[in-house]
């Protein structure tokens, strides 16, 4: 089911409305059930004792020991106990107080990058001169990772999302990116006695990557072209700093670029929906619809960024809530108000209906985002 520009597939909010719990054949191609409302999912992402995302997954072989090592440490792939162990590493850099303290160098990053935007003059493609280098620079700078290999892990990253590659083409992407951060953690190593193992701390190093950017790179273009779109709503986000916060949430609700996260797998018999999902059943969530559904919030097609609802599922729920969540926001609130001010007649460079997108892409946004502007 294609999405249709920034909205949802049509038949996918169809299916929501009238299933709700769906059979389909997975980005795997195997058979899942794909949960689409909002309080089956929530309750699907709150429930890992019913819900694995760490078993294996139905219909494929048992992992090798080499592709167990290139997932160790992520924390998408494991379950309580195991997942704690592992967060309890990382929740120390996610604070509220260790992000709040990044804050200036974010608001520099994105102000040297509207910067150089200018320098060069219109037109410019936002995803690369913009979009793409903030939430990347600040990953890199986070991690360790030399700012001069950001060309190849992107290009490594956008490969192992694309699901219209073939699974042992993004299995081999996964596993060059797993040994490059293994190099860096290898030279970087200061502390033998740390409780993680150098394959656990490559896997999170891998998951903070790839994450750390995809996702706020995706969400900064599209979010962008939203508010092309609805000039009354872009106002209101470049000329009230108090609507910034409310602006960002409504955005992640309304464009939800993270089609379905990982697939989890039964690990009881479990009815939703009036659908009994057997033991051993793969199970997908479906986020955008989720997001839009009726019953979590009125006129759910609506952007309306003075709302900013509480509760929108763009970063999971649950134990397996997006740890890097506070610093996308941070980027986020940073990125569109300045872009927006220093940029006031930022305008599409191309006909709305030339905008293509990364339909194959589990992480949704524009491939490009050709804009104009006058220089004043």
């Amino acid at each position: 089911m294609r999405r249709a520009g920034l909205d949802p597939a049509p038949e996918l909010l169809s299916l929501r409305d009238r299933d709700g719990v769906l059979r389909i054949s997975s980005p795997l191609g195997a058979p899942a059930w794909l949960v689409t409302r909002y309080a089956d999912v929530k309750a699907v992402l709150a429930d890992t004792d019913r819900f694995s995302n760490a078993a294996p997954l139905p219909g494929f072989a048992e992992a090798t020991t080499e592709q167990k090592q290139s997932v160790a440490g992520n924390l998408l792939l494991s379950d309580p106990p195991d997942h704690r162990r592992l967060r309890r590493m990382l929740s120390g850099q996610f604070t509220i107080r260790r992000i709040r303290a990044l804050a200036p160098r974010v608001e520099q990053i994105v102000a040297d990058h509207i910067d150089v935007m200018e320098q060069k003059g219109p037109p410019a493609d936002l995803v690369t001169d913009f979009a793409l280098p903030v939430p990347s620079l600040v990953i890199c700078e986070l991690l360790g990772v030399p700012w001069s290999d950001r060309d190849e892990f992107q290009r490594r990253s956008a490969e192992q999302m694309d699901v219209s590659r073939p699974e042992h083409e993004r299995v081999a992407v996964l596993h060059e990116l797993h040994q490059y951060l293994s190099g860096l953690i290898v030279r970087a190593r200061r502390s033998p006695g740390d409780e993680l193992t150098d394959p656990e701390l490559a896997g999170m190093a891998l998951l903070l990557l790839v994450a750390g950017h995809e996702t706020t790179a995706t969400m900064i273009g599209l979010g962008t072209l939203a508010l092309l779109r609805h000039p009354d709503q872009l106002a209101v986000v470049r000329d009230d700093p108090a609507a910034t916060e409310r602006a960002v949430e409504e955005l992640l609700r309304w464009l939800s670029v993270v089609h379905t996260g990982v697939q989890r797998t039964a690990t009881a018999d479990v009815e939703l929906a009036g659908v009994t999902i057997r033991t051993g059943e793969a199970v997908l969530v479906a986020l955008p619809a989720a997001n839009r559904d009726p019953a979590f919030i009125a006129d759910p097609g609506v952007l309306d960024v003075g709302r900013g609802e509480a509760g929108h599922l763009a970063f999971g729920h649950g134990v397996h809530h997006c740890l890097g969540a506070p610093l996308a926001r941070l980027e986020m609130r940073a990125a569109f108000p300045a872009l927006l001010r220093r940029l006031p007649s930022l305008s599409l460079a191309v006909p709305d209906s030339e905008v293509e997108y990364r339909v194959f892409s589990s992480v949704y946004g524009a491939a490009a985002l050709p804009v104009d502007w006058e220089i004043r």
